[in-house]
């Protein structure tokens, strides 16, 4: 509920908690928002100090997300029937556009030749559909794994679009005689999976937040060589990763070939796409909170680049015929030709940017982040709240967003003192700081 640039999250018998313009308040009920009774800065620690603040002044028992009615019925039901219904629609696109993308796999491609006939083509290819294969099931599960499920989808879409463009452009530059069916068939799936993914991303499940934040002190460096990562293998990507070493009895002579800039411009343009959507989404990953989240845009952008370099490996081991050098079988047989396939320098300055992107993802899932706890001006906590550091991680009590959190009082642990046990009368009533409360929600986006 907005008004006046100020967005209203929950609210009780007297007062109401919410965020204005770069700051976080607290307004007495029914009154104009133009000025709050108290503000903190929009920072997780000043939502930590709102929120205790609020659960403080505010009636026990009294507080409910805006939208909610007291006892748990939501009166926005409609609004959860529609992002499940907009969940089940993004969830089907991405299985229409997995379906023609398997189907894509058995007619020709490229020049007569369909991506079943040869493991280089086909492989890249079956990573892709089991990824947005994985992404519309997170989707279809909802909640928080449909905000990751579409964060995986989106990145994958972003980064594979230069990719196929680049197929397209032989093609372009070729002529359509090149095409085969299986390539339109392919492009539609492509569009049917990036269609539901960012249909997707578009819905805001209950609870759950997401956009792009600032960095903080101890995440520079993480982040840093994250975004280095990820510029590296954007760059890696171009010159030639495959060599070829060509012998006789009296002679050998040694071939990279690969190189992005020798192809012709249509193909050039694909390439540069996929290094320019690798880098950008690698950046956006790292400013992308919560920070968890963030690793799920990053794994989508990481899995085509690390099946570029499985293509590439497969290549190695397959033989390689004389007459992609011009040559026929019986002069090869001749001369005594031989052929032996291997990688260049690039190719594994390339695999080495890769593996520090995922070591960083996992860095992003698993590690714990701190935040260091600090007094927020116009704040009066509890006499009792602990000033000590606020982690949070995946898999910890914290809510799904992954968002910090405020630390539980020694009153929200239920530790109130003598001046309580009189009170044992009134056990029964509902506590504002009972289960669901006990720490501060995800602060507004």
């Amino acid at each position: 509920m907005v008004f006046d640039n100020v967005t209203i999250t929950h609210r009780g018998a007297r007062y109401e908690i919410g965020r204005g313009r770069d700051f976080y308040g607290i307004w007495a009920t029914g009154t104009t928002r133009s000025h709050p009774l108290e503000r903190w800065p929009e920072t997780p620690e000043g939502w930590s100090a709102a929120w205790s603040r609020f659960t403080e002044i505010e009636a026990p028992g009294t507080i409910v997300p805006v939208g909610q009615r007291a006892g748990g019925l939501a009166s926005g039901a409609g609004v959860s029937i529609g992002t499940s219904t907009g969940g089940l629609i993004a969830a089907l696109l991405l299985a229409v556009g997995v379906a023609f993308g398997v189907a894509g796999l058995f007619p020709g491609y490229l020049g007569g030749v369909s991506l079943a006939q040869e493991w280089v083509e086909l492989a890249p290819h079956i990573i892709y559909l089991v990824a947005w294969s994985l992404s519309a099931v997170l989707i279809l599960l909802g909640g928080v794994r449909l905000r990751v499920g579409a964060l995986i989808g989106l990145g994958m879409s972003i980064v594979t679009f230069g990719l196929f463009f680049a197929d397209l452009g032989e093609v372009i530059a070729g002529g359509s005689h090149l095409m085969g069916a299986g390539l339109p068939l392919s492009l539609v799936g492509w569009l049917a999976c990036t269609i539901g993914s960012a249909l997707a991303f578009r819905l805001r499940p209950a609870g759950v937040q997401g956009r792009l934040g600032k960095l903080r002190g101890a995440e520079l460096g993480p982040v840093g060589l994250l975004v280095l990562a990820g510029i590296g293998a954007a760059i890696a990507f171009a010159p030639s990763w495959d060599t070829y070493t060509l012998r006789t009895a009296t002679a050998s002579q040694s071939i990279a070939e690969g190189n992005a800039f020798s192809n012709p411009g249509p193909v050039i343009a694909g390439d540069i796409m996929v290094m320019v959507a690798l880098a950008l989404v690698v950046i956006a990953a790292a400013l992308w909170r919560p920070i968890r989240h963030g690793a799920a845009l990053l794994a989508g952008a990481i899995i085509p680049m690390a099946a570029q370099a499985i293509s590439a490996l497969i290549q190695v081991g397959e033989p390689t015929a004389p007459a992609q050098f011009g040559i026929s079988s019986a002069q090869a047989s001749q001369i005594g030709l031989t052929i032996s396939n291997g990688v260049t320098p690039a190719f594994w300055i390339y695999c080495l940017c890769i593996l520090v992107l995922l070591v960083s993802c996992a860095w992003m899932l698993f590690t714990p982040h701190q935040a260091v706890s600090a007094d927020a001006p116009n704040a009066d906590p509890s006499p009792n709240a602990e000033t000590q550091g606020v982690w949070y991680a995946s898999g910890s009590s914290l809510d799904d967003t992954g968002d910090l959190q405020s630390p539980p009082t020694g009153w929200q642990r239920g530790e109130r003192g003598e001046s309580d046990e009189s009170d044992s009368d009134d056990a029964g009533q509902e506590d504002v700081h009972g289960e669901g409360l006990q720490t501060a929600p995800t602060p507004p986006a």
